[in-house]
């Protein structure tokens, strides 16, 4: 190839490749994250004449976390491109994340030819079995035999994010399917109706309202499968003077802010006791899962009420008093208009507050007293992504007050380590109107801190604040607390900085506490990509 045809896009037939990304575009999606292969190229060729931004990550799992990022700041679902073999097993952990943390995510990715599965002949990037082995994590992966069925394929998983629990889907494209003529028409890519919002039993709703007419301390945890209900949980615990607690995917149902929200903290004892001591217990869109409430159960007193989109979600780890399967928003407004206008007195809940707040300090004093620190330096509207690091978990989570659902981008159940950084490029990507941090930990950055390039590549002002506390410090505490001689955790570092500016990158050191809201500040107004650096331990 000479230079002067180096650019030139050559002429190309309407593939299948291009019918499926041309559906995709008509839904709405306008970005991609993923990386080009020997493969995948017939996916990557109509990216361009779609208006489809290519996010090339560093590595696949970045590509998944990248697109999580997005998909939270936009509704739509998050869309990657892996090339076949190790491309699509690196995406492995995100697809894991996307189905624990219930994350809207489509895969593409191309397959062997038609006829040729489970041949075993050494062909590259050969995979036993691509589709089973994604099919063992996500809530579905498909392996196609026509475009048409790519399509399909493609339109079931918007149905399923529109109307169902959204989780992660597959959808492998034999070669010579990817690259054949398409044969599919126009109107077949087309976007399908958004489908009736589901508002439950009648009968359900009628019980669950006079439940409520009778609470005298009703309670509300909100998770997250009530982000797009947020106006509705916020006018009903209005309407019912009920506090309102929610899990960290939750987080903002309800303005943080708001003197009936008790935040984020059921990992916090004293926030678990308001929820277990409640007359009525309404909790919409969560399974109550251990890894959010930091303990194997939520005890309810009370009468329990579950609004869930999945009926197979509403009796999980408490037995629901009246159950409702449908959409959090539209079921919430059918309790709302079975209550009387004017509302309740709204409890007073300062002591209930001070209680979790007391508990917050007691549990992690050190590494809350530094999250307040971060947090006084971010501005009111920025969108933070955190990481599985303790700064995160132990305090940042619950002292950032978040007006609105998808400020705090985390994974409280699958709790890997790398989201952070990547998340914060979807999220940059999505939108310009909000400024974008990630907080993450020493050895949470090693997992991912080659998407700077991507961020620096992409032109993007993003935020990197590192929190260095040495290593895995809580895995280190776990093991002194066995009896154990600390092994493999306490971790050597880079020049964090010199590192960062290797990259292309704009690297902070901060020396004492006085400069890390004054760094942070200035990271966030100089723009481009930034690390501030805090040595926790040498504070």
């Amino acid at each position: 190839m000479t230079a002067d045809t180096a650019d030139t896009a050559a002429p190309y037939a309407d593939t299948a490749g291009r019918a499926v990304l041309e559906t995709i575009r008509a839904y709405g999606v306008t970005a991609i994250f993923g990386i080009p292969g020997t493969h995948n190229l017939e996916l990557y060729r109509p990216l361009a004449d779609l208006g489809i931004r290519a996010v090339t990550n560093r590595h696949e799992q970045g590509s998944g976390y990248g697109a999580d990022g997005w998909a939270q700041q936009t509704g739509l679902p998050g869309v990657v491109i892996t090339t076949s073999g190790p491309g699509l097993q690196n995406a492995m952990s995100a697809i894991g994340t996307a189905f624990c943390e219930s994350r809207p995510l489509i895969v593409l990715s191309p397959g062997v030819p038609l006829g040729a599965e489970f041949a075993d002949v050494g062909t590259l990037h050969e995979t036993k079995d691509a589709t089973a082995m994604v099919g063992a994590i996500a809530e579905w992966s498909r392996r196609v035999s026509s475009a048409a069925e790519a399509v399909e394929a493609v339109h079931d998983a918007f149905t399923q994010f529109r109307a169902g629990r959204p989780r992660p889907v597959h959808i492998e494209i034999p070669l010579d399917v990817l690259e054949a003529p398409a044969d599919v028409p126009a109107e077949a890519r087309r976007p399908r109706p958004v489908p009736a919002r589901v508002s439950g039993d009648a009968g359900a709703l009628a019980e669950a309202s006079r439940l409520l007419r009778a609470a005298k301390t009703p309670v509300i945890v909100a998770g997250g499968g009530a982000v797009d209900a947020a106006y509705e949980v916020t006018a009903l615990a209005e309407r019912l003077g009920a506090p309102v607690l929610t899990t960290l995917n939750g987080k903002g149902v309800v303005d943080e802010r708001h003197p009936l929200s008790l935040g984020s903290n059921l990992r916090l004892a004293a926030a678990r006791a308001v929820a277990e001591d409640a007359d009525v217990l309404l909790v919409v869109g969560s399974k109550l899962g251990e890894a959010e409430l930091w303990a194997p159960r939520l005890d309810a007193h009370g009468a329990v009420i579950r609004v869930d989109i999945s009926p197979a979600q509403r009796d999980k780890n408490l037995t629901a008093t009246v159950g409702i399967t449908g959409d959090a928003a539209a079921v919430v407004a059918a309790l709302l208009a079975g209550l009387p206008d004017g509302g309740s007195e709204s409890r007073d809940i300062a002591a209930e507050r001070a209680a979790i707040d007391a508990e917050m300090r007691e549990t992690a004093p050190e590494t809350v007293a530094l999250a307040e620190i971060i947090a006084e330096a971010l501005p009111d509207d920025a969108i933070v992504a955190g990481d599985s690091s303790q700064i995160i978990y132990m305090a940042l989570g619950s002292v950032l007050r978040s007006a609105h659902p998808h400020s705090l981008l985390y994974t409280p159940t699958y709790a890997t380590l790398g989201y952070g950084l990547p998340a914060a490029i979807g999220a940059r990507v999505a939108q310009t109107e909000h400024p974008v941090l990630t907080v993450i930990g020493d050895g949470a950055l090693m997992f991912c801190v080659n998407e700077l390039m991507t961020a620096v590549e992409q032109h993007l002002d993003v935020t990197v604040v590192c929190v260095d506390n040495g290593g895995y410090a809580e895995i280190r505490q776990n093991e002194v607390d066995r009896g154990m001689a600390p092994i493999g955790v306490d971790l050597v570092q880079p020049d964090w900085a010199a590192l960062a500016t290797a990259f292309g990158a704009t690297g902070r050191r901060v020396s004492s506490r006085d400069d890390i809201v004054t760094s942070i500040r200035a990271a966030i107004a100089d723009g481009g990509v930034q690390l501030v650096h805090i040595p926790q331990h040498a504070l």
